[in-house]
């Protein structure tokens, strides 16, 4: 049996993570927090965090779950890069799992976006992707498009900083060569809806997944805390709970 704090209960992650971990016998959720609450207290009752709260909190998550010796499965996005390096540094004491999405199909279309960049090249090919996400969404772009984009300038050897087009506005010129257009839209309840186009001369190719559910990333979650179970310390994605490396 696999004992699980779950933070952030409260949120509309927390809630998710609450009922797909309900749905597997070799789970128990023995633990839970929310903020204000005594997190030493919560995490020496688990095996296995479960974190999707905020950006900010994810140091005291990382240092606890150091601190106590507990694997950790870390669904925040939209760390900073001083956050980002002490997810790194503990990675070397607790096994990690930390990814910008948890869904399956996602993990999928990552898959397919780096073979699809390799097949639609940049000579032919202009690329652009967009994202939306319900209106209470505060990073932009989200974790998995910036996935995503760095998939796309791994496969085309373009940079993030110098390549990315964050949207359009005014007389921008023509489009550069080596540029990917990144577009951001929030509105209602979306879940998350992620598209990559290639666009070329009588032909477009897209790759699109749509989420209606957060049970779909909280299941996600479940699954890599398992799957942490028989890891020695060190940083891991959900590539490597679906053995899509």
């Amino acid at each position: 049996m696999l004992n699980l704090l779950i933070t952030g209960k409260s949120g509309r992650m927390g809630q998710a993570l609450l009922e797909a971990a309900a749905a597997v016998p070799e789970v128990s959720v023995t633990a839970t927090h929310d903020s204000g609450e005594d997190l030493d207290a919560a995490i020496s009752q688990a095996d296995c965090v479960i974190d999707f709260t905020v950006h900010s909190f994810t140091t005291d998550v990382v240092t606890a779950a150091v601190r106590h010796d507990k694997k950790l499965v870390i669904g925040t996005t939209g760390h900073t890069d001083v956050e980002r390096a002490t997810i790194y540094q503990a990675a070397n004491n607790i096994p990690i799992v930390y990814a910008p999405n948890y869904s399956v199909g996602v993990n999928t279309l990552f898959w397919l976006t780096r073979h699809a960049a390799r097949i639609l090249t940049q000579d032919r090919f202009d690329i652009e992707v967009t994202e939306m996400h319900h209106r209470h969404k505060i990073d932009a772009p989200s974790g998995t498009a910036r996935r995503i984009l760095e998939i796309l300038n791994e496969e085309t050897d373009t940079s993030y900083d110098d390549d990315i087009a964050h949207g359009r506005f005014g007389n921008i010129g023509p489009r550069k060569p080596r540029e990917i257009g990144m577009h951001t839209l929030r509105g209602g309840d979306v879940v998350g809806d992620h598209t990559i186009l290639f666009a070329a001369d009588g032909e477009r190719v897209e790759l699109t997944h749509k989420a209606s559910s957060r049970l779909t990333f909280a299941a996600g979650a479940v699954r890599a805390a398992l799957w942490l179970q028989d890891q020695p310390p060190g940083l891991y994605d959900m590539q490597d709970v679906l053995g899509l490396h």
